[in-house]
């Protein structure tokens, strides 16, 4: 472990920045954000667990409410549970194999931890204890099926799994397979069972999801096409329905011959915007979205501050975005114009391979 112990009682918000360890991170880090301007102060880091490229926060009271949870997406997959009650993170009860290989992304959801296995193509479920500690995997879904990309599609890379807001079902967007799965845990054994799969169109490539707040629609983020899927949801029935797809880059960039791999979405809390960060085009996409919900329509580009824009997050207010640039080693945040949703650049953090942001 690196850096020095801060205390987290006072309130404050605090940033987690997860990062590559085996090309030169901290692993994680832990900063202090400045209300007034979103200015990131590191307060110390840990590299105790193996590139913790994705990190999620329990919230509330029961098992795992204050705790963080971090990935370590290496060939042989795990987990891990942190204490941040004292400030640097201290893991709970060491790491947790996760049965399955290069996990990407977690969630929690009925007091389990789920994550999904990009290399094996699955999503693996453990059990939260009341301490916030993980127990061993309780259930593994293996996803099937392919696409039509033969360097990324051969086999299925489940690349993220949330619950939905009514917290009944949870969802598994697979890069691999050009799907979105809806599964329902049984929050008693931890098995998770699939309820439906929405194809969505062949060689987009699948990444990211995003709930709009009003429950009604999902955006789904491709990888391998720079679009944005627009979908309905329906909770009650558990059923994703695509109704269209939106360019997130203006047509003189789709022409270049410079590839674009687009890495996550974020939905404004009022629902007015959507973003992406653009890998390769090093950009951050504002969307509008009109009061349907259904037609986003792409209003600009900015730079991301960096180079390969792994992940972008929005601040606990809403004002702010933050990009992790993966291969310029930097988190960038922005003040959003409220009005428009166009981010302005505020200022930086040096941080080694960095791919992913949250707050607590």
């Amino acid at each position: 472990m690196t850096g020095s112990a801060v205390g987290s009682d006072d309130g404050a918000v605090r940033a987690f920045i997860g990062s590559f360890t085996s090309a030169g991170g901290r692993g994680i880090t832990v900063a202090a954000v400045d209300d007034g301007t979103g200015a990131l102060t590191p307060l110390g880091s840990t590299d105790t667990v193996p590139d913790p490229s994705y990190l999620a926060l329990g919230h509330g009271p029961g098992p795992g409410g204050g705790a963080l949870y971090a990935v370590s997406e290496t060939e042989h997959g795990a987990a891990a549970a942190l204490d941040i009650t004292g400030g640097v993170p201290r893991p709970i009860d060491g790491i947790r194999p996760v049965d399955g290989s290069g996990p990407t992304h977690l969630a929690l959801a009925g007091g389990h931890l789920l994550t999904a296995n990009y290399d094996t193509g699955s999503v693996s479920v453990l059990p939260v204890r009341p301490d916030g500690s993980l127990g061993p995997v309780a259930s593994v879904l293996q996803h099937e099926g392919s696409g039509p990309d033969a360097d990324r599609q051969r086999a299925p890379h489940a690349h993220q799994v949330l619950p939905d807001p009514s917290g009944n079902w949870v969802l598994s967007v697979d890069l691999g397979t050009d799907s979105v799965r809806i599964c329902a845990l049984d929050t008693t054994t931890g098995a998770l069972r699939l309820h439906g799969e929405t194809a969505l169109r062949p060689g987009t490539g699948p990444r990211h999801l995003a709930f709009h707040p009003a429950d009604g629609h999902a955006y789904v983020l491709n990888e391998l096409e720079p679009t944005v899927t627009t979908c309905r949801w329906n909770a009650a029935a558990g059923v994703l329905e695509p109704v269209g797809e939106t360019p997130v880059l203006p047509a003189a960039a789709q022409d270049d011959d410079a590839a674009t791999y687009p890495s996550e979405i974020v939905v404004s809390h009022d629902g007015r915007f959507l973003w992406t960060a653009n890998r390769g085009h090093d950009s951050i996409s504002v969307l509008a979205l009109d009061a349907t919900g259904e037609k986003p329509a792409l209003v600009t580009t900015v730079d991301c501050g960096g180079h390969w824009p792994r992940d972008l997050a929005l601040d606990p207010t809403g004002r702010r975005l933050y990009a992790a640039n993966e291969r310029s080693g930097d988190v960038t945040w922005f003040d959003v114009d409220p009005e428009t949703g166009v981010p302005r650049r505020a200022g930086s953090l040096d941080a080694p391979a960095a791919s992913c942001v949250i707050f607590a």
